[in-house]
């Protein structure tokens, strides 16, 4: 399979078998450089809002290289979107939430600072956190060749959480929770998945969240990682909406 590298700000609306696609920057570095990708070899470059270009390499340079289209694919955005709301977490747990999640099909990713979060992003922190979470989202769909790449909010807070998914379904992933995941039917709306950190959703966290329309769901008998609820529950729900 060939391998994908992504641009932000590459155009392939226009691009059709038979172009050439240049590829510049960074990126192409790697490419040359450390894949040491060789013409004739079959790379994929994405624009991550939907395109995927396929082709052989045609010309390498030490910062570029060029390939010729053979296959164009174009995906629309997916529907129901799935959102991830992952609280902060100590450790490295939060981050593979995010790299699991990405690599599942997540659409969209919102940072939680939960009551019972260890970790912060106060001030500088938090522009700084955004950023290496984005980075784990870029490095995901490159390497499961994703044509959208999720994006990743601000961090929200508890007060703000209801506002900033206004319209989705929102799911408390809570292992006290009477009804199953599972048992739940699906009516086309966005559906924003809540994982707590280590210690859980606190209790007023829950109230609050209840409150403002959100409902309690487990996975099954065993509590899971802040790490694995997430993207376990991506599993599920991809399953059972017809994404996989």
């Amino acid at each position: 399979m060939s391998s994908l590298y992504l641009v932000d700000d590459l155009d392939l609306g226009a691009v059709g078998v038979g172009h050439r696609v240049e590829l510049a920057g960074d990126e192409a570095r790697h490419a040359v450089t450390v894949a040491r990708v060789r013409v004739g070899e079959r790379l994929a470059i994405g624009d991550g809002r939907g395109r995927i270009v396929r082709g052989a390499v045609v010309s390498t340079g030490p910062r570029d290289l060029a390939l010729e289209v053979d296959e164009v694919l174009v995906e629309e955005r997916p529907a129901p979107a799935l959102i991830l709301v992952q609280a902060l977490a100590k450790g490295d747990r939060d981050e593979l939430a995010v790299q699991a999640a990405t690599e599942l099909g997540v659409d969209r990713i919102v940072p939680w600072s939960a009551a019972r979060s260890i970790s912060r992003w106060d001030g500088p922190k938090a522009a700084k956190g955004r950023a290496r979470w984005a980075s784990i989202v870029r490095e995901a769909v490159k390497q499961s060749i994703r044509a959208w790449r999720p994006e990743v909010d601000e961090v929200a807070s508890t007060a703000t959480l209801a506002d900033r998914l206004h319209g989705a379904r929102m799911l408390l992933l809570e292992p006290t929770a009477t009804v199953a995941l599972t048992d739940l039917e699906f009516d086309g709306r966005d559906l924003a998945l809540v994982v707590g950190p280590e210690g859980g959703i606190a209790p007023e966290e829950l109230a609050r969240l209840t409150a403002a329309g959100a409902e309690s769901v487990r996975l099954g008998a065993s509590v899971l990682r802040t790490s694995t609820a997430g993207p376990a529950a991506i599993a599920v729900i991809s399953a059972a909406i017809g994404r996989w």
